[in-house]
């Protein structure tokens, strides 16, 4: 089943969509895109995880992506504190989710840790692909060489097809991580606050990170679990479908015979 709906969020009109039917017991996941995800850019994968884990699936375009509403300023350093912090519970609570499981990637599996380490109470598990908890120079490399992809290729009419304005989405992207202030960005003091169970699939190929990410939450967040993936970039959902989607459904399957003892 796909339902698809619009929730008010801060004064921004957010695109959701939702697959599958809700499951007495079993928590929802919560998909969170990368920095230039949507809804629609997530393809058929949503579904997949439906099927593959026997849960519901939400997902949605944060603003300025997708079918939301178009950004129309430039972001600030802190805006995926602000996403982690703010719009992502209220999100949850819109959509009346009780303890949902966030599946984020990249910039959305910033997002999730840091709602997990400020709202230790609202989430039940993490799955993170790809994330950033502090800027290295091969994260700066990777984007300057989306930079130049989107000047010099057709990198603008692909992504035009999953936003309503590609080009304040990609700028919006760009521009900050770009920003020398952003140089500076770090969410690893809210790696302490993450009191549920973490889930890290990484490509060993992610133009966008190193090992390095990921070692920082295992050594931060005590029984993490990290699947390292070879010939991956940085979009295991999309690289290595499979994998990922047997990982994840892994992962769950342990939580609930833990829960059940």
């Amino acid at each position: 089943m796909l339902l698809e709906r619009e929730i008010i969020v801060g004064g921004m009109r957010l695109e959701v969509a939702l697959h599958g039917t809700p499951v007495a017991g079993k928590a929802s996941i919560v998909l969170l895109h990368e920095g230039l995800g949507s809804v629609a850019l997530w393809k058929s994968f949503p579904l997949q995880l439906a099927e593959r884990t026997g849960r519901p699936v939400a997902v949605y375009s944060r603003y300025g992506h997708g079918q939301s509403d178009v950004l129309a300023g430039k972001r600030d350093v802190d805006y995926m504190h602000y996403e982690g912090e703010t719009v992502l519970p209220q999100v949850i609570a819109e959509l009346g989710l009780e303890r949902p499981i966030l599946f984020g990637h990249s910039d959305g599996a910033s997002i999730a840790l840091i709602c997990a380490g400020s709202h230790p109470q609202l989430v039940s598990a993490l799955v993170l692909e790809a994330p950033h908890v502090f800027v290295e120079d091969h994260t700066i490399a990777g984007i300057e060489a989306a930079r130049t992809a989107f000047l010099e290729t057709d990198l603008p009419q692909k992504l035009a097809r999953y936003h309503r304005d590609v080009e304040r989405t990609f700028w919006g992207w760009n521009d900050i991580w770009l920003d020398e202030r952003f140089r500076n960005w770090n969410i690893e003091r809210y790696l302490s606050g993450v009191r549920v169970p973490v889930l890290v699939i990484q490509g060993q190929d992610d133009e966008y990170g190193t090992a390095a990410q990921y070692e920082t939450i295992a050594h931060s967040i005590a029984g993490s679990r990290i699947v390292a993936l070879t010939s991956c970039g940085h979009s295991p959902h999309r690289d290595r479908t499979l994998a990922t989607l047997d990982a994840t459904a892994s992962f769950l399957a342990t939580l609930e015979a833990i829960a059940s003892r």
